[in-house]
């Protein structure tokens, strides 16, 4: 089973939704068994490489109110992320461009795999978040995908062209086509759509409907179905000769 996930490296509910994910995972005793690709969403293509502003300065001037109501609508999310052990730093993130990390987890994706780029994601979130790096300067990317476990050389080649930035517009459009009109946006197994970051619960029942769907259990035909008498069999007992 396969889980693909919209999202971007700067939205605190995509950091807040992949963690109660992850906790849903662990309890349908699945998790192993399921693959994890997350693809490309910009909340905000137009904002800086350099940063301007903080998130709040930006929250306050986007809906009103200055730095002091953009800090209180922080401080609430951050409230919430402590719930799920995320201690964030949002109020001192800056509002940044997130194309190149999105090429990264392309590269990552195509370097190694899913397990891969579900490091560099974890890593570029506690990044942003955590410690409220600047995740568009790219010496903190070449920092961050070597940490990860990416080829320094082959880092170094994508930051300096545009390469995965046509698979980034590819998954913004795709996401769109699909009906996200924000993120994190879920799609399991390609047959279920799921915008937000929904409760634990939430993902548990969808999770395991989903995983019921894809692996029916066996369906055992008695002889009144087959039209036979009973089969000879052999059982823990011997064979009846």
């Amino acid at each position: 089973m396969r889980i693909d996930i919209w999202s971007d490296v700067v939205c605190p509910w995509c950091y807040i939704g992949k963690r109660r994910l992850e906790t849903a995972l662990g309890r349908t005793g699945h998790g192993d068994d399921i693959e994890v690709v997350y693809r490309s969403f910009q909340l905000d293509p137009a904002a800086p490489r350099v940063p301007e502003q903080t998130v709040a300065e930006s929250l306050g001037a986007k809906y009103g109110g200055g730095p002091e109501a953009g800090q209180q609508m922080v401080e609430r999310v951050e409230a919430v992320a402590a719930e799920e052990g995320l201690l964030f730093r949002l109020g001192e993130a800056k509002r940044v461009n997130t194309i190149d990390a999105h090429r990264l987890l392309h590269l990552a994706l195509a370097q190694g795999g899913p397990a891969l780029q579900a490091t560099l994601k974890e890593e570029l979130l506690a990044a942003y978040f955590l410690r409220a790096e600047n995740v568009a300067d790219h010496d903190l990317l070449r920092r961050t995908a070597e940490k990860a476990g990416l080829d320094t050389d082959r880092v170094e080649q994508a930051l300096g062209s545009d390469e995965y930035a046509d698979a980034v517009e590819a998954d913004i459009r795709e996401a769109a086509g699909l009906g996200a009109t924000g993120v994190p946006f879920f799609v399991i197994d390609r047959k279920y759509g799921v915008s937000g970051a929904q409760p634990v619960e939430a993902f548990v029942q969808v999770l395991e409907r989903a995983w019921s769907e894809a692996h029916p259990p066996l369906q055992h035909l008695g002889p009144q179905h087959v039209g036979q008498q009973d089969g000879e069999v052999c059982g823990p007992d011997g064979c009846a000769i």
